[in-house]
């Protein structure tokens, strides 16, 4: 009975839910962002890496001139997840981003999880964005500060890079003392290098638009030289599974739009701003990669693309050098602005999960006079800096995509459930029902309108085994080369088959009552995008390697480590419970808060015992 009751107040720590009554008009950061500044946020963060090397990676590499397909789809993949986001800006207009969602809709323990996965991906993000910096300006001046390093202090572990970067390290702690001293200054550096950008990616539409040859979409095989790796010719000369492993690849050039999400308490009208910011900068992004990418494979043939510098090549092998060094500088200024965009919103993941205590509270120090989380933004500076300086591009690339995915899936399942679940249904537990009642609202027989209970719970275990039947399908559709000649027809039945429970489960969903709160931004056709964005989401995690994955888990344990010791007993929820607890029986509140009211006496001197007070006597 001990070991039961012990194992349920287990499950309640990992399941409770932040509560969402606080608009956010008390915060301590300085609301200074306007639509124009998350719009720019948005894309300076997104388009730095995915033009500048990405596309003429790709090209070469994997998809051929199908490059502008796995682009594509790389691009709608994040429109759904962007739409997603979208939603809970409006919901929950809080710092913290997919992390702040998952906790108000899902639980605490979910909600650590992404949110240890955002600090992943922005940490390599900043990272990789650094280095390649390094690299761009390393192929300028023919790679002679690679090789200088190389021959001067060599590196021989097989999982590091060949030589320590210092360039990327002194950069990265550059940019966090920019980011330290204040939000308002930093992010009009990062429109004035935004609109340096985009007038960089125009010169080159145009003057690689001048030289564009329909031909090199349609090159023959036996027209191909010996020794390029040009495959099989033509359009996409990879075959669908290069188009596929391209857009696995292009999905990295799309990351960066959800660090809009977390600037809920820095950003002006957050409820409007941000949806729109997030629409705008994913529509200006993908036009511009399609573009990039079109001209590059239509003005040299994808198999003399260069994989680390493109542009410069290009502009080179036409004998543009003016142009050259025009574009090649201003993609330097345009990879200073995916780097602060990168890592802008690193220190707010650290801040909001520091501030719900299940990290390291110091990390929630804000400057009075800078207004922004300084200890968070130079520790975090700090260790993208180390990761810049000792692994190279392509490996920080790899160990990205996975857990911006996961967050991704995450807010997609946290929309499902927060559509088909009222407010009344999340602050109350327990209710039983009958095999009967359960049969009886699969169907919705009853017609009701309203969620109930049961419909909710019937929404959140269709979603989990959908989200199983997908891994399934995805464990065959990911080598689907080798069953699309007809061989294994025992694959094919067992894909039909989970297919067909996949649309079974999203009638069962479609059938039940929906929340009808009003909101200044709803997804559309729920629950097919969001389902949509779950089916993209795993299969482009089936795509990444084994390496990543175990890198992956290695992150993953050490997160859990600081939860389980630290983060389960200092969790601000669980304080809220507890003093909730104590109140209801009577008892003294813990913390040396003071129970007996607002009205004459004393608030508690913590913000953190004042937002405990606060809520436990709403509640």
């Amino acid at each position: 009975m001990r070991m039961e009751s012990s194992i349920r107040r287990f499950w309640g720590a990992l399941t409770r839910k932040k509560q969402n009554e606080d608009d956010g008009s008390e915060s301590q950061l300085a609301r200074v962002l306007t639509l124009l500044d998350l719009t720019g946020l948005g894309v300076g963060s997104t388009l730095g890496l995915g033009v500048y090397v990405l596309a003429g990676s790709v090209a070469r590499e994997q998809a051929g001139p199908a490059v502008v397909v796995s682009f594509l789809v790389a691009a709608v993949a994040s429109a759904i997840a962007a739409l997603c986001y979208a939603e809970f800006a409006a919901r929950v207009p809080k710092a913290g981003s997919a992390y702040v969602y998952s906790y108000v809709s899902i639980g605490e323990f979910t909600a650590f999880t992404i949110g240890w996965n955002l600090i992943l991906e922005y940490v390599i993000g900043t990272s990789s964005v650094a280095r390649g910096m390094s690299g761009y300006i390393d192929s300028l001046v023919d790679n002679k500060i690679s090789n200088a390093m190389r021959d001067a202090m060599p590196i021989d572990v097989d999982f590091l890079s060949e030589y320590p970067d210092f360039f990327s390290f002194i950069v990265v702690l550059i940019l966090a003392g920019l980011l330290a001293y204040g939000v308002k200054e930093s992010t009009l550096m990062n429109n004035i290098f935004t609109g340096v950008n985009l007038i960089v990616i125009g010169v080159v539409l145009v003057a690689g638009g001048m030289n564009c040859d329909p031909d090199n979409w349609s090159i023959k095989p036996e027209d191909i030289p010996a020794g390029a790796n040009g495959g099989v010719g033509g359009f996409a000369p990879f075959g669908f599974a290069g188009i596929m492993a391209g857009a696995a690849k292009c999905f990295y050039g799309f990351v960066g739009f959800d660090c809009i999400a977390t600037t809920g308490e820095e950003a002006q009208n957050p409820e409007r701003n941000i949806p729109l910011a997030i629409v705008i900068s994913l529509i200006i992004i993908f036009l511009a990669y399609f573009g990039i990418s079109t001209v590059l494979t239509m003005a040299l043939p994808y198999y003399l693309q260069d994989p680390e510098a493109p542009f410069p090549h290009l502009f080179e092998t036409l004998g543009w050098t003016a142009i050259k060094w025009i574009v090649s500088i201003g993609a330097i200024f345009a990879l200073c602005t995916s780097l602060l965009g990168a890592m802008f919103p690193l220190p707010r993941v650290l801040y909001a999960m520091s501030s719900d205590g299940i990290i390291y509270k110091k990390l929630q120090t804000v400057n009075p006079k800078t207004q922004t989380p300084v200890l968070a933004t130079m520790l975090s500076g700090l260790l993208a800096a180390i990761m810049a300086a000792l692994f190279n591009l392509q490996q920080l690339i790899d160990m990205m995509s996975i857990g911006t995915l996961l967050a991704y899936t995450i807010v997609a399942v946290s929309v499902l459930v927060l559509r088909y679940q009222s407010e009344e249904l999340m602050t109350t537990t327990g209710f039983s029902v009958t095999v009967p009642e359960v049969l009886r609202q699969i169907v919705n027989g009853s017609r009701i309108k309203e969620p109930t209970h049961l419909s909710s719970a019937i929404v959140k275990i269709s979603v989990c085994v959908f989200a199983v039947f997908v891994c399934g399908a995805c464990g065959i559709l990911v080598p689907a080369e080798d069953y699309i000649n007809g061989d294994y027809p025992g694959v094919i039945a067992g894909l039909a088959i989970l297919v067909a429970f996949m649309v079974a489960l999203f009638v069962v969903i479609s059938l039940q009552p929906t929340d009808n709160v009003k909101l200044t931004f709803k997804v559309p056709l729920v629950p097919l995008l969001p389902l949509i964005s779950v089916f993209f989401n795993l299969y482009l995690m089936f795509q990444l390697d084994s390496g990543t994955w175990i890198r992956f888990s290695v992150w993953i344990v050490i997160g859990y480590f600081i939860y389980f010791t630290y983060g389960i007993r200092h969790s601000i929820e669980g304080e809220r419970l507890l003093t909730k607890s104590e109140l209801a029986n009577g008892k003294s509140a813990p913390n040396g808060i003071d129970n007996t009211g607002y009205d004459g006496e004393e608030k508690p001197a913590s913000t953190i015992q004042r937002a405990s007070y606060t809520i436990a006597n709403e509640s």
